[in-house]
């Protein structure tokens, strides 16, 4: 009999088996002139939130907390240097220009981790990987908190931008691969804020730790170590996600494990190179978005607004509770709107907020903060599950991790572009303690610096693909179906609903719509 393989999700808004077929048979012609049809919002039935989350059975749940925890601990991690620059300068008798090397190493070497980690997540599994990172963090923090001079903080501080490069893919795995698809949205939006809720940590941390104890700023990376070691419990009690299993059990079939990989791989490279090249200039524009609205906005604070360092703190506070709140609800709202409209309404937001975010003199500019980091991280929300979606089933946490990373990498100038350009804007200096201090007018540069990140992102999320809904299910990927020398066929997604259905019966969560479509599937396959 003939058979429709797709199918919809409760909202009514389908379900992409394999998100890649369409587009792979348009010539650049044909697919430039669906981009502007395919941008239109799906408008799916807004579901309650809450039902969403309930969607989620315990082991999904779990898997959501271990790597939202991670993240958030890699966060923290990452800004304990950042929150301690001019203790660490005095310390090894340097100037702060060098201790930001020790960020600029990280952020230069988190790409080589996003590889190592990211093929090994894919060819070993996301659970021993994961755990390994977690010991290296251990050790790196130990170590950071241990080191003697200038030289050995740089040597481990590259160690550490290996290990935390290799966390971000794996994390958005676990997280979300096993995730209900109607759930992807809020889930997205949720994990990614880890980042945010990491340095809101980090910040109040910093506050308790550094120069309250005869060590100085060494404790809070001491401290830092301490959380991994229950991340590493938590995770080794947690099985390996069902998709990677399913995956595995494939490979296996095939015969050789290692040999069907790298025949993945092959197949991976071959058919999506260009969208490969693609998510790394688009996270290059993402990484500018975050790091140009945030890296020298404290500093415009003091040295332009002149800011106290604790109204500093109050403002950076406030705009990473914007940053979590947008993150979650905007993550929620792509799975009604599209993940290209919404990141595109996005960035149009934030772009009309950058005057008074980059212009406001007064302390009213804290509810300024608060809007446009809830513009930028609304938009960053999506990211995770866009990229999951958009990422080769057979090398996810390599695609996501890497594109993610390089992006990072890429844009790991923009604070050193930012305050050159700001040089040429000279303010009229200020004095403090009998000293002068050049003040530059650092707003007018983060405006049009932004203004400029936000065309390039609309642009290219406007030309790029997007596949909401695809099924991260290894019977529809196209390309394992290639490995195997056939094709999707109806039994593979007959099988695909019958799985699903026991997923939910497990976890005691099944409504009379999932009954529906269980015995609807059982039909099919019987057919078939």
């Amino acid at each position: 009999m003939a058979y429709n393989d797709e199918k919809v999700m409760r909202d009514g808004s389908p379900i992409s088996h394999d998100g890649d077929s369409t587009d792979q048979h348009l010539s650049a012609g044909q697919y430039l002139a669906t981009r502007l049809t395919t941008l239109k919002p799906p408008l799916a039935k807004a579901p309650n939130p809450i039902r969403l989350l309930r969607m989620l059975n315990l082991q999904q749940w779990l898997f959501f907390f271990v790597a939202f925890i991670a993240w958030t601990w890699d966060a923290f991690d990452f800004f304990t240097v950042s929150l301690t620059v001019e203790q660490l300068a005095e310390e090894f008798g340097k100037t702060n220009r060098d201790i930001t090397w020790g960020i600029t190493l990280v952020l230069m070497l988190r790409s080589v981790g996003a590889i190592i980690f990211g093929i090994a997540s894919d060819r070993y599994g996301r659970k021993w990987p994961f755990i390994v990172n977690n010991i290296l963090f251990i050790v790196l923090e130990l170590a950071t908190g241990f080191t003697q001079n200038y030289d050995q903080f740089l040597a481990v501080r590259a160690l550490f931008g290996i290990a935390m490069g290799g966390l971000y893919g794996n994390a958005a795995a676990t997280a979300l691969e096993d995730c209900p698809q109607e759930a992807r949205g809020i889930i997205s939006g949720m994990l990614q804020q880890g980042y945010a809720f990491g340095y809101l940590l980090a910040t109040a941390f910093a506050r308790g730790l550094v120069d309250t104890t005869s060590h100085g700023w060494r404790p809070l990376f001491w401290f830092g170590a301490c959380p991994p070691v229950l991340i590493i419990i938590f995770r080794y009690f947690l099985p390996e996600t069902v998709s990677f299993r399913e995956r595995v059990a494939a490979r296996k079939a095939q015969g050789s494990i290692a040999g069907t990989f790298v025949k993945e791989g092959k197949v991976a490279l071959r058919r999506h190179w260009i969208l490969l090249i693609y998510l790394v200039l688009l996270m290059a524009g993402f990484n500018f978005m975050s790091h140009g609205s945030q890296d020298l906005y404290p500093t415009m604070l003091t040295n332009q607004f002149n800011f106290s360092h604790n109204a500093v703190t109050v403002t950076q506070v406030v705009a990473n509770l914007g940053a979590i709140t947008g993150g979650t609800v905007i993550g929620y709202c792509s799975q009604i709107f599209g993940r290209r409209f919404t990141i595109i309404v996005m960035c149009i937001l934030g772009g009309a907020l950058l005057y008074p975010y980059s212009f406001t003199t007064s302390h009213s500019v804290t509810a300024a903060a608060f809007f446009e980091q809830f513009c930028v991280q609304g938009a960053w929300g999506v990211i995770p599950i866009h990229l999951m979606e958009l990422s080769p089933g057979s090398f996810r946490t390599f695609v996501v991790g890497t594109s993610y990373q390089l992006g990072n990498l890429i844009s790991s100038a923009s604070s050193t572009i930012e305050a050159t350009i700001g040089e040429r804007f000279p303010l009229p200096p200020k004095f403090q303690r009998g000293h002068e201090i050049r003040r530059y007018d650092y707003g007018k540069v983060i405006c049009i610096f932004m203004a400029c990140v936000y065309v390039y992102v609309i642009v290219l999320t406007f030309l790029g693909p997007e596949r909401r809904g695809r099924s991260m299910d290894v019977e529809h990927d196209s390309d394992m179906a290639e490995v195997r020398g056939g094709h999707l066929d109806g039994g593979s997604v007959a099988r695909h609903g019958q799985r699903q259905h026991q997923r939910h019966e497990d976890a005691g969560e099944v409504s009379s719509m999932d009954e529906e479509q269980a015995v609807e599937t059982q039909q099919q396959k019987e057919a078939v």
